[in-house]
C-alpha cells in the first residue's frame, strides 16, 4: 500500500512543476515504514514537505475507503517551531498540501499570538495538524483533560531542532515528549535540523528512550548548497583597528549592494546595530523611504508581520535584521544577503547566506561587511569552512531543574500527576536520565513544603500529595503558573507606546530609565521623544531631530564559536608561512607586517605575550584567539594568579581575539610565566577564586528563579519590576547558599555559569593548547594592531560616545607611526 500512497504524493508534486529529491522520498519510506528520526538537509531545500507528505500519506493510507470524507479526526499531528513567524509559512504550506490531496484536515496555529476564541475553538474540535511552539505545548498540558486532547496524536515534528536544542526549550520539547509518548503507544518523534556538528547527539536528545528502543534513522539530504561569500573592502587599510566603526564607513559600499540586488535582507549581530544602520541608510540614500523596513525581536509583533508580509510579496527594497529573521521563512524576493561584523560562528552564518537564493538550486549569495579591518580574518575562515564542511555543535541542555519544577507543576495544575511513572518518564528524555532517587525526593519535597528553607511559608506548598497523585489545588496558585510558563527569560521590559496609544515594541527598563522626557532616541525605525514614563509604559511621540540616543539591550554580543576560533588561527599560521591567497589575507597584510614589526605574528606553534606601557599605565596582552568567554575566564584567572605572587589590582577587557591586564604598577608577567599561569593544575578551584563565580551564579539564578516558580513575573501588563524580581531572586539566593548548600537549582547556577558563561571545558582545552605552544613574550614601545583595538573596547565602557571618537583619533594618530 505504501507504493500507490507514495504515487499521490509523486502525482502532486508533479502538479507543482517539482520533482521529489532523494532525501525526500527517504524520508516518506522511512515514515511510512514506522521509523522515527531526524531530517538533516540544507535551508530552502524542501525540508517541511519531507515529513508533512509522510504524515498525510499514513492518514490515506490507514483510511483508503474514506479519507476524502472524514472529519473531525482528532489531533493527528504537531508541528513545533522556534518563532512564530514560522507558523504562517508552515501553514500556509499545509493547506497547500491538504488542498492538492482533498483532505478535510484542518490546520490550527497556538501561539501567544492565538485569540482567546480560537483558543477555546481548538479546544473543542482539535485541528488534525497543530502548528504550535514549546510553550504553548505545555499550556496544553497545563489544561484539565488533556489526555483526550492527544488521544489520537500519532506524531511531534520538531522544526528547526538544532536551534531547540541548544537552549532550554529543548528541554521543555522533551519533557512535554516524554508525556506524549505514554499518552499516544503508537506515537513519532520526527526533528528537522539544518547541519551540526554533533547530529548523532542531537537525534539522542530529541529521542530519548526511543534512540534504544524503537527503529530510527538519520536521513541527510545530499544537496550541495552553492555559497558564494563577497567581502566588502574599504579602499584603505586601518592599520589600528578598533570595533564598530568601520561597517557605517562602508555605508556607500552597502547601499550600492541594495541598489542592484531586487530585495535585500541586511543582518546585524545586535538590536543596537540594527537601528543605527537603519536611520544610516536613510539618511544616505533618501529614496530607501517606504521601501526600507526593520525586523528585531523588540519590535511589536504587528509590525514584525507587516515587514514578513511584504517581504513576501517583493514590496521592499531592503530589511535591516538581526537573528529574529534567521529560521525558516521562505522569503523568495531576497536576492543579497548582507552581514554586518563578524558571524562568529559557521553555522549561524550559513543559515543567513540561505536567506538569498531560498529555492533548490538557486546562488546563496551572502556580502560580509567588517566593522573592524581584524574581522575580515574571520570571512577568510568562513569561506574555508564552507568548503571544508566545518560546523560547530550544539550542546544539549542536561539537568536543568528549574525546567522541570515548571514542567511538574504544569502537571499538578491540570490533571496531576502520579510520582513513579512520572519519574519513569523524565529519566526516559536525555536531560534527566541521570536523576537519583534522592533527587527525586528532593524536588517532590520542594514542590510539596518549599524544602528545607522554605516550608514556614504557605505559597511555596504549591503541589498538595492525595494518594500518591501530585495536584495543584489553590486557583490562584495554578493561574500565576499559566501565566509564568516558558523558559524565555530577559531582563524586564517597558511597552512602547505612542502618546496616541499605538503600540510599537519593547525595550528594556534598565535603557528607559537612563532617559529624562524631551529626550530622544531611535526605535523601530523611528525617531522618537520621551513624553513620560508611568508605570512600565513609555509613551512617546515622534521627533524630527536628526540625532537620537540608540536603545542598547543587554547580552548582545556572541563569542566566536569554537570552530571559528580555530579556523582563525589556521588562517593566521598561513600568513606566518606565507601561503595565504585569500583576498582578505592579503588585503591586511599591511597590517601583519606592523603587527610583526612592532612585536610578533603567532603562528600555530605560538603563543604570544606583549608586555608594553603607555600614559595608562602596564598592559599585558595575550592572544588566545578563543573566544570572548573563554577569554573573561582566562584574564581573570591569570590576574588572580599573578596576584598570588605579588599584590596587584588590574583592568581587565577583553575581545574575540585576546585579552589585556591593566595595572598602575609594574606586572611580574616574567615570573608569573616561570610559575605556569596559564597551567591547568587546580584550575577549578583558581576559577572560582578569581571570577567570584558566587556573584555569577547569583545573577545566572535569577532566570532560574523564574523559571522554575519561585519569583512570579506578574500580570499581562503589569509585570514585576526589574529591581524587585532581582531582590527577591538575590535573596533566595542568599538562603540557600547559606543554609541548602545541597539545593538543586543553587547547584544548577553554579553549572550553569561553568558549562555556558565562562565555557569551562573549552578554557581547559585552550590551556592544555597553549601548553604545548611556545610562549613568545615581547616588548613592544607602542601598542601593537592586535593590541588596540581591546584597548579601544576598555574605553568604551567609560567614556561617551563623543569622548571615545575624539580620543581614538587622537591615538590612531599617535600609534599608527611605524
Amino acid at each position: 500500500m505504501s507504493v500507490e500512497v507514495l504515487k499521490i504524493a509523486k502525482d502532486w508534486f508533479s502538479a507543482q512543476g517539482w520533482s521529489p529529491f532523494p532525501f525526500q522520498e527517504e524520508s516518506w519510506q522511512a515514515y511510512l515504514d514506522g521509523y522515527s528520526g531526524l531530517v538533516n538537509a540544507p535551508t530552502g531545500s524542501g525540508k517541511t514537505y519531507s515529513l508533512m507528505i509522510p504524515v498525510m500519506l499514513e492518514y490515506i493510507r490507514n483510511h483508503p475507503d474514506d479519507y476524502r470524507t472524514r472529519r473531525n479526526n482528532g489531533l493527528q499531528a504537531i508541528w513545533i517551531t522556534p518563532i512564530r513567524a514560522l507558523s504562517k509559512e508552515i501553514e500556509l504550506s499545509a493547506n497547500r498540501l491538504i488542498n492538492g490531496l482533498g483532505l478535510p484536515w484542518r490546520v490550527g496555529v497556538r501561539s501567544g499570538d492565538t485569540s482567546t476564541k480560537e483558543r477555546a475553538a481548538q479546544r473543542t474540535k482539535p485541528p488534525e495538524l497543530l502548528i504550535t511552539t514549546p510553550e504553548s505545548l505545555h499550556l496544553l498540558l497545563a489544561q484539565k483533560g488533556y489526555a483526550d486532547f492527544f488521544r489520537e496524536l500519532k506524531v511531534l515534528v520538531a522544526d528547526e531542532w538544532h536551534e531547540l536544542m541548544g537552549s532550554k526549550r529543548g528541554v521543555q520539547v522533551e519533557l512535554a515528549l516524554s508525556r506524549l509518548k505514554t499518552l499516544a503507544p503508537a506515537f513519532r518523534v520526527w526533528g528537522i535540523s539544518a547541519t551540526i556538528g554533533n547530529m548523532e547527539e542531537a537525534l539522542q536528545a530529541l529521542l530519548g528512550n526511543y534512540y534504544y528502543d524503537r527503529p530510527f534513522k538519520t536521513i541527510r539530504a545530499d544537496i550541495q548548497k552553492k555559497i558564494e561569500v563577497i567581502s566588502v573592502m574599504p579602499d584603505t587599510l586601518e592599520r589600528m583597528p578598533w570595533a564598530g566603526h568601520l561597517g557605517i564607513l562602508l555605508l556607500d559600499k552597502v547601499i550600492d549592494i541594495v541598489r542592484k540586488s531586487q530585495t535585500t535582507l541586511i543582518f546585524t549581530n545586535t538590536r543596537s546595530f540594527a537601528e543605527i544602520w537603519y536611520q544610516k541608510m536613510l539618511d544616505k540614500a533618501p529614496e530607501l523611504s517606504g521601501v526600507i523596513a526593520m525586523h528585531h525581536g523588540s519590535i511589536s509583533q504587528e509590525l514584525r508581520n507587516w515587514v514578513e508580509e511584504q517581504l513576501h510579496t517583493g514590496k521592499l527594497k531592503v530589511v535591516v535584521c538581526t537573528s529574529s529573521l534567521d529560521l525558516g521563512v521562505d522569503f523568495r524576493p531576497v536576492e543579497t544577503v548582507v552581514q554586518v561584523g563578524g558571524p562568529k560562528g559557521v553555522a549561524r552564518f550559513l543559515q543567513r547566506a540561505g536567506r538569498s537564493g531560498h529555492q533548490p538550486g538557486a546562488v546563496s549569495r551572502i556580502y560580509f561587511v567588517p566593522t573592524h579591518s581584524l574581522e575580515l580574518m574571520e570571512a577568510a575562515a568562513i569561506r574555508e569552512a564552507i568548503e571544508r564542511k566545518v560546523v560547530e555543535d550544539r550542546l544539549p541542555y542536561i539537568r536543568s531543574f528549574d525546567v522541570l519544577m515548571q514542567y511538574l507543576v504544569t502537571l499538578a495544575v491540570s490533571d496531576g500527576f502520579d510520582a513513579d511513572s512520572t519519574l519513569a518518564e523524565i529519566r526516559g528524555t536525555f536531560s534527566f536520565a541521570s536523576v537519583t532517587d534522592d533527587e527525586w525526593i528532593w524536588i517532590l519535597n520542594f514542590l510539596t513544603n518549599g524544602g528545607d528553607s522554605l516550608q514556614a511559608y504557605d505559597e511555596y506548598r504549591k503541589v498538595v500529595p492525595h494518594n500518591g497523585v501530585y495536584r495543584v489545588e489553590n486557583r490562584a496558585i495554578a493561574m500565576r503558573h499559566r501565566l509564568s510558563i516558558g523558559t524565555i527569560v530577559s531582563d524586564s521590559s517597558m511597552y512602547v507606546k505612542f502618546v496616541s496609544g499605538k503600540y510599537l515594541g519593547t525595550i528594556e527598563e534598565y535603557f528607559i530609565s537612563r532617559l529624562s522626557p524631551g529626550d530622544v532616541f531611535w526605535f523601530a525605525g523611528r525617531n522618537l521623544e520621551l513624553v513620560r514614563i508611568k508605570d512600565m509604559e513609555a509613551r512617546v511621540r515622534k521627533s524630527n531631530k536628526k540625532s537620537g540616543l540608540v536603545p542598547s539591550w543587554q547580552g548582545g554580543r556572541m563569542p566566536l564559536s569554537s570552530q571559528m576560533s580555530e579556523l582563525i588561527r589556521n588562517k593566521l599560521d598561513e600568513v606566518v608561512r606565507g601561503v595565504a591567497h585569500d583576498e582578505e589575507l592579503l588585503f591586511l597584510r599591511p597590517l601583519f607586517d606592523l603587527q610583526r614589526q612592532r612585536s610578533h605574528l603567532p603562528g600555530k606553534s605560538d603563543f604570544l605575550v606583549e608586555y608594553f606601557q603607555s600614559d595608562e599605565g602596564y598592559h599585558v596582552t595575550m592572544y588566545p584567539f578563543e573566544g570572548r568567554f573563554v577569554h573573561e575566564g582566562v584574564a581573570a584567572l591569570v590576574a588572580y594568579r599573578i596576584a598570588q605572587i605579588q599584590p596587584i589590582t588590574f583592568s581587565i577587557a577583553m575581545n574575540d581575539y585576546g585579552f589585556e591586564l591593566l595595572s598602575d604598577q609594574p606586572i611580574p608577567i616574567e615570573e608569573a610565566l616561570e610559575t605556569d599561569v596559564l597551567g591547568t593544575t587546580d584550575l577549578l578551584k583558581d576559577i572560582q577564586a578569581s571570577v567570584n563565580s558566587t556573584e555569577m551564579a547569583r545573577r545566572k539564578f535569577r532566570d532560574i528563579a523564574a523559571i522554575s516558580g519561585l519569583v512570579f513575573k506578574g500580570y499581562p501588563g503589569k509585570p514585576v519590576k526589574d529591581r524587585h524580581l532581582q531582590s527577591s531572586s538575590q535573596l533566595f539566593f542568599n538562603v540557600f547558599h547559606d543554609y541548602e548548600g545541597h539545593n538543586l537549582l543553587l547547584r544548577q547556577a553554579y553549572e550553569e555559569v561553568m558549562d555556558f558563561q565562562l565555557e569551562e571545558a573549552r578554557l581547559r582545552r585552550a590551556l592544555d593548547r597553549i601548553a604545548h605552544q611556545k610562549i613568545m613574550i615581547t616588548y613592544p614601545k607602542k601598542p601593537t594592531p592586535f593590541a588596540f583595538p581591546i584597548m579601544v573596547d576598555r574605553m568604551r565602557e567609560k567614556l561617551t560616545t563623543e569622548k571615545i571618537e575624539d580620543r581614538i583619533r587622537k591615538m590612531v594618530m599617535e600609534y599608527d607611526e611605524s
